[in-house]
């Protein structure tokens, strides 16, 4: 007779992590705030594959046969759109989140490469404007650090209604990170939690939207590029929504995209995968004849060039980058995992950025923590990543023989789950099956 199993079994409902949770909310009374995105497990590039040429296609030779980048965004009504050298855009974060060391090392790192960034919520700083070629001005519900000037200034306008870590959530930024600098830009007291509102004060829809949206033409002399960007949530919809009010670009953020500070149960259970919503997002844009036209930027959990190819190859014009580019700034970084230890956490898992404590001189208004952080060493490491990124997407497109990154289609894909598979709208590996059929 065998002896009884007597190791003990930890449930996988309520696990350490959970129990955890449920421990400090009643000992506190509060929820968890944290930035970052999403850490749960969900379906994302990595359940996609591609399909290199052998026969019936050929590859293009790495060194002899150009393989191009550039894309130009705003072409629909904008005078000026602007033109990328790489899809690789810098997604919006704010100073005040942000050091302003910081902010000037993501306008140097994406100027040297040909691509834009973006200001985030609470105004143009001139360390931004003044080291980014391309500069794109967010329109938050909060209008903090807003005027006429500056959107001039800029060189395209994104009228955020959502992002994807809090589709249908304002913002949060705690005391001790609004400085005389950052009160000053966004008219509050110093040192008091602000909190940004979770849609515009002035309109309720589409049609409000469109007046806001002509209004911003108006002021900007229709040269600058109209963004809207949305939380990933009802993709199709909120798509064509945004094309008839009249946008040049939709950005779509997915929820594995970060922010600055929310509740940690709107990160990790609100919004969609952004693999789940770039085939509607497309197909709106197909039905309303303007695919291509309307250029679709995707962003939330892209990390490498293969990350980028895919994103292209389900239709996308471009993507953007937020956490991997603060870790290319010096984010996170093992060296630091000393200091990490002493707030109580480790190097790769810090996220309270909202605390304004971060050791790596980027999510903070510290001035002793700033300091640490050289903007020009640290725009020389984000320009290598996103130059590493392209040259990675490249080498894809090569080996599907495509001339373009923008020629990769969905014809080159397979998937590796029936989930990743119904999602993305590609044929599950070693089948013709594509799950779930036609439906939006």
């Amino acid at each position: 007779m065998s002896a009884p199993n007597t190791t003990p079994r930890k449930s996988a409902t309520f696990d350490d992590y959970t129990l955890s949770e449920i421990r400090r909310a009643a000992a506190t009374g509060i929820y968890d705030i944290r930035g970052g995105g999403a850490k749960r497990r969900v379906p994302h590039f990595d359940d996609l594959l591609f399909l290199g040429a052998s026969i019936s296609r050929y590859p293009l030779e790495g060194y002899r046969e150009r393989c191009g980048t550039n894309v130009v965004l705003g072409s629909r009504h904008a005078s000026k759109p602007i033109e990328l050298k790489i899809p690789i855009t810098i997604a919006g974060m704010s100073f005040g989140s942000l050091s302003a060391n910081a902010k000037e090392a993501l306008g140097r790192g994406a100027s040297t490469v040909g691509t834009s960034t973006t200001t985030g919520d609470g105004g143009m700083t001139e360390e931004e404007r003044g080291h980014s070629s391309l500069l794109v001005y967010q329109i938050l519900p909060s209008r903090y650090g807003m005027n006429p000037d500056d959107l001039r200034r800029a060189d395209a306008i994104e009228i955020v209604v959502g992002q994807g870590a809090k589709p249908g959530g304002g913002g949060m930024l705690l005391g001790q990170k609004i400085t005389e600098r950052v009160a000053g830009m966004r008219v509050l007291p110093v040192g008091i939690d602000q909190r940004s509102a979770c849609r515009h004060p002035d309109w309720t829809g589409p049609d409000d939207l469109q007046i806001k949206i002509e209004e911003i033409r108006e002021i900007t002399d229709w040269e600058k590029p109209i963004y809207v960007k949305v939380g990933a949530s009802r993709p199709y919809y909120d798509t064509a929504l945004a094309v008839k009010a009249g946008a040049d670009v939709v950005v779509l953020d997915g929820m594995q995209g970060g922010t600055a500070a929310t509740q940690e149960v709107f990160i990790e259970n609100v919004g969609l995968p952004l693999l789940s919503a770039i085939r509607p997002a497309v197909q709106a844009l197909i039905d309303l004849g303007l695919h291509r036209k309307v250029q679709l930027i995707v962003s939330g959990g892209v990390r490498n060039g293969a990350d980028v190819a895919k994103a292209l190859a389900l239709g996308a014009d471009a993507v953007s980058i937020g956490t991997a580019a603060l870790v290319a700034l010096g984010d996170n970084d093992p060296a630091l995992e000393g200091e990490y230890a002493k707030l109580g956490t480790t190097a790769g898992a810090y996220d309270d950025w909202h605390e304004g404590r971060d050791p790596a001189g980027i999510t903070t208004q510290d001035p002793e923590l700033m300091r640490r952080l050289d903007p020009v060493k640290a725009g020389r490491r984000l320009a290598n990543y996103l130059s590493v990124m392209m040259l990675e997407a490249q080498t894809i497109a090569r080996a599907c023989g495509k001339s373009h990154v923008h020629n990769l289609e969905p014809e080159d894909l397979v998937a590796l789950t029936i989930e990743a598979a119904a999602m993305a709208r590609v044929p599950l590996a070693g089948t013709g099956w594509i799950p779930g059929g036609g439906a939006i």
